[in-house]
């Protein structure tokens, strides 16, 4: 009777248990974290020495890192908050909402605790601040993911760790690789309560054993040594493409798609992304191709500007990746940035002022400098020409109209990049044929030489991966010449909402196509690439003596030594299109 007893109270135990959904089984996983994270910043405010703060510190931000894969996903807002850099943080809306706050987080406190002179009153602030917030979170956690956000959830952060983390983009100190590695851990954690779901157990123990030997190398890597290019090529891709097996193995079935598309196996190619997102369509559009074609033709149509004399071609020419080759356009302030992989912002032009093409469009048609013309006039041209009406009927409900007009240039500029240089081919397997001395470069530049902190591949723009709903701008410091050391009299993203703190703040331009988009900067002042890593070399404006209170580049030497940077530079060549 005892052992009946046992037996039926084992099972009650069982079935309880298995009635509880995988995610909610992580979600004390995921609170237990986050609560030891909480207390060891507790322990920062309670203690008194340097060591125990660094300790202290190291162990909250382990703790987080355990759980950064859902954390991002479910709090993307606080994510960003929690763990943004050290620079003051800006919002524009409009003119008359502007918010500027100082930052807080691991990383502000990470480079903190490891100054010579710690300001203790400061660091305690700055920790309060964080550990009230994620306090906040833990007592608001409800985490409710169907199968596909699980996917969704794995996938970011596999981009995350290969596309930032390990560039040391978030720990600008530690610089850890073994941060990457707790960030893969968290990965396995979820994977584990929903092992059940599996129908194949090969499907299950590949991906896991995948993960567990990127976790070894990451943990006996050196930062500077290390092998970005192999870890992303022989890994991450890996990854991706077990998760394509895991997703038929699910039978999961995704609703929609975010940045990336759902079936991607490689972060660097032309099926990478979905173009919708950043175009802000809520659902594909089967006439894109022949809205492309039209654009196009447009794109080439002098009759669009107020004298018959400028297209959108004038200042962008095809054989100079689509921009100008000059210092300064006639009667402007700066050159044309390269329309190549345009799509993949979230802000245009230099100074980050419109939010879309379609709003690009019509600064330009509006611009006295260049149509000097109005969307009216633009549409009444378009509207004499027959065979024009005809292919906006065709392809529009609507016909010929201001929007119809701005959505099919915008679509031909969408579509120019194609992931196919030098680079991409053999990172996708494609071809071998990199140098090493361009596989050194490419290590360098997502390591020791911190472009990709700027630079972020696989567009290598301003564009943070791996949710790509922000467009950085940034403060070189950028010279008027090279002559004096003077700061460019250009305000930059200033001039937009008069806010101070913009002053000469630039968006982060791609750099593909590198080699054919000279001269280099706003304004044209390099013009070749080791000028360009000659001024990031010695840390920007700050390097020239200029005293930038909002540089966002670090003002330290980056310590690079002549072979090094020739090997940057050899890299970056491989990312002409082909």
């Amino acid at each position: 009777m005892c052992l009946f007893l046992m037996v039926l109270c084992g099972c009650k135990k069982d079935k309880a248990t298995t009635n509880i959904s995988p995610i909610k089984q992580y979600q004390s996983t995921y609170l237990k974290h986050l609560n030891a994270s909480i207390n060891y910043l507790d322990t920062i405010v309670s203690s008194t020495s340097k060591t125990k703060f660094k300790e202290n510190y190291v162990k909250a931000r382990q703790h987080f890192k355990h759980i950064e894969a859902v954390f991002a996903f479910v709090d993307k807002e606080n994510y960003k908050t929690i763990n943004a850099p050290n620079i003051l943080k800006i919002e524009e809306e409009d003119a008359t909402d502007i918010k500027i706050n100082n930052p807080f987080g691991f990383q502000v406190i990470e480079e903190t605790v490891y100054e010579d002179t710690i300001d203790t009153v400061q660091l305690k602030k700055i920790v309060l601040k964080t550990k009230n917030r994620l306090q906040l979170i833990a007592e608001n956690t409800n985490l409710r993911l169907k199968d596909y956000h699980v996917l969704w959830v794995i996938r970011d952060q596999i981009a995350r760790i290969a596309l930032t983390s390990i560039s040391g983009f978030d720990s600008p100190v530690l610089q850890s690789l073994k941060e990457s590695s707790l960030a893969y851990q968290g990965v396995l954690d979820v994977l584990e309560v929903f092992e059940g779901k599996f129908k194949s157990k090969t499907v299950y123990q590949d991906f896991k054993s995948e993960i567990e030997a990127s976790q070894n190398l990451l943990n006996s890597s050196d930062f500077e040594t290390f092998d970005r290019y192999s870890f992303i090529k022989n890994h991450a891709h890996k990854q991706l493409e077990l998760l394509q097996a895991i997703k038929k193995d699910w039978s999961v079935d995704f609703s929609l798609e975010l940045a990336f598309n759902n079936d991607m196996t490689s972060l660097f190619s032309n099926t990478t992304f979905n173009l919708d997102f950043f175009a802000d369509l809520p659902h594909a559009d089967t006439l894109q191709l022949q809205k492309q074609q039209l654009g196009k033709v447009l794109f080439n149509d002098t009759r669009l500007s107020k004298d018959n004399s400028m297209s959108c071609a004038s200042c962008h020419h095809k054989n100079k990746a689509f921009t100008d080759g000059l210092k300064v356009f006639p009667n402007q302030k700066r050159n044309s940035p390269t329309l190549l992989y345009a799509a993949y912002q979230q802000s245009f032009f230099y100074d980050g002022r419109t939010g879309n093409l379609e709003g690009q469009i019509v600064d330009v048609v509006n611009n006295k400098a260049e149509f000097h013309s109005d969307l009216d006039n633009l549409t009444k041209v378009i509207k004499t020409d027959s065979t024009y009406v005809n292919t906006f009927n065709t392809l529009f409900r609507d016909g010929v109209n201001q929007q119809n007009i701005r959505n099919s240039i915008a679509a031909y500029v969408r579509s120019l990049g194609d992931f196919n240089s030098k680079f991409d081919l053999n990172i996708n397997g494609k071809e071998n044929t990199l140098t090493t001395q361009e596989i050194n470069g490419f290590n360098l530049f997502m390591g020791k030489a911190k472009c990709a902190t700027c630079h972020f591949p696989p567009v290598f723009n301003g564009t943070v991966p791996p949710i790509f709903t922000e467009t950085e701008l940034e403060l070189l410091g950028v010279p008027k010449d090279t002559i004096n050391n003077v700061i460019d009299t250009d305000l930059g993203r200033y001039n937009v909402f008069n806010t101070s703190q913009r002053q000469h703040f630039f968006k982060t331009p791609t750099i593909r196509n590198i080699s054919k988009t000279a001269p280099y900067m706003h304004n044209g002042v390099y013009t070749t690439l080791e000028q360009v890593m000659t001024f990031y070399n010695n840390g920007g404006g700050a390097g020239l003596k200029m005293d930038l209170e909002y540089q966002t580049l670090p003002s330290d030497s980056l310590q690079l030594s002549n072979k090094e940077i020739k090997a940057v530079i050899s890299f970056m060549k491989t990312l002409d299109d082909r």
